[in-house]
């Protein structure tokens, strides 16, 4: 079974910079599908970033390109989110999520765009401040 367990986040400002991890055990095939999804009171869970191992490729959502990086540490068993140029925004519980097996990079961004992947960490909340 996929566990999926968040750490990192908390409050900065404007302009600041934050990191969250996720740490991910119990997958079962060679190829992932990780991705970053954050949600606001109110809205809808929208997808942040995406790693597709098989490629590898990422995937960002045009609100967050040239200031969020999504990086996998296969050593550690990782994936991170680093955050830079925050901005009030960007306030939401951020969730990781993942998927493993036979799928194509075509199908692993269909699962990041509706927010269909199968294994969920707990979320982790980022406020930013202006």
């Amino acid at each position: 079974q996929v566990q999926l367990v968040q750490s990192g986040g908390g409050s900065a400002q404007a302009g600041g910079s934050l990191r969250l991890s996720c740490a991910y055990s119990g997958f079962s095939y060679s190829t992932y599908c990780l991705a970053w999804f954050r949600q606001s009171p109110g809205k809808e869970r929208e997808g942040v970033a995406l790693f597709y191992t098989g490629a590898p490729s990422t995937r960002y959502t045009d609100s967050v390109k040239g200031r969020f990086t999504i990086a996998l540490d296969i050593a550690k068993k990782t994936l991170d989110l680093q955050m830079k140029n925050l901005k009030p925004e960007d306030t939401a519980m951020y969730y990781c999520a993942a998927d493993d097996g036979y799928m194509t990079e075509v199908e692993c961004e269909a699962r990041w765009t509706s927010a269909g992947l199968n294994f969920w960490g707990q979320g982790t909340q980022v406020t930013v401040s202006s």
